[in-house]
């Protein structure tokens, strides 16, 4: 069949323009999602770089702290002291919505603890076992915090790819071959006016 015998209607024409205006403004809201998605990416990686300097220094802390805990009382002490911790620490996790991505929201309890909660006898162990514990409950806080806003930062960047694929097909591919379609049946349709004004005039002269 040739292009020529293609017939297309108007309420064809009508429904492609729809088709068209629909996909243009899913393409707009698109881009604003991943403009927003990006945004966001950036301000939440400027936080994981705070975080992950911050760990970094409470880890070397909580090192240097056991190191010295360790050779004024002894690795054996230190670890027994370790044994007799009562609570551990509690980790819920839930969800919140950052531009229709849902990312982690993890609260944690009974980490950093007072000294008199710990579990193990104050009177038996030295100030330098207190602040090793110290040093090691607020470098795990830290790691739950770097847990949460790395995890964030992954779901975020895999939603800004999805759109930004969605986004670029819409643009370069669904839209034009869109546009490309109505060009071709408004062409056919004003030819085939002109051919039945063509006929008319025939019809009548004869």
């Amino acid at each position: 069949m040739g292009v020529n015998d293609v017939k297309p209607t108007r309420s064809e024409l009508i429904e492609l323009k729809k088709k068209i205006k629909l996909s243009q403004g899913g393409h707009k809201l698109l881009k604003m999602k991943r403009d927003g998605l990006i945004l966001e990416f950036f301000e939440i990686l400027s936080k994981a770089k705070d975080v992950r300097t911050e760990l970094d220094a409470v880890y070397e802390k909580a090192t240097e702290k056991i190191g010295i805990a360790e050779s004024v009382e002894g690795r054996i002490v230190v670890k027994s002291t370790a044994f007799a911790l009562k609570d551990t620490p509690q980790i819920m996790i839930e969800s919140h919505s950052i531009m229709g991505v849902v990312v982690p929201k993890i609260e944690s309890s009974s980490v950093h603890k007072p000294i008199n909660k710990r579990g193990y006898g104050i009177l038996g162990t030295s100030a330098y076992i207190d602040e090793a514990a110290d040093a090691y409950e607020l470098m795990v806080e830290k790691i739950i915090l770097a847990a949460e806003i790395e995890t964030t930062i992954k779901r975020l960047l895999d939603d800004i790819e999805k759109t930004k694929r969605r986004v670029n097909a819409l643009e370069f591919k669904v839209i034009p071959e869109l546009q490309e379609a109505m060009k071709f049946i408004t062409l056919r349709l004003d030819e085939m006016e002109r051919e039945n004004t063509f006929r008319l005039k025939r019809i009548k002269k004869s």
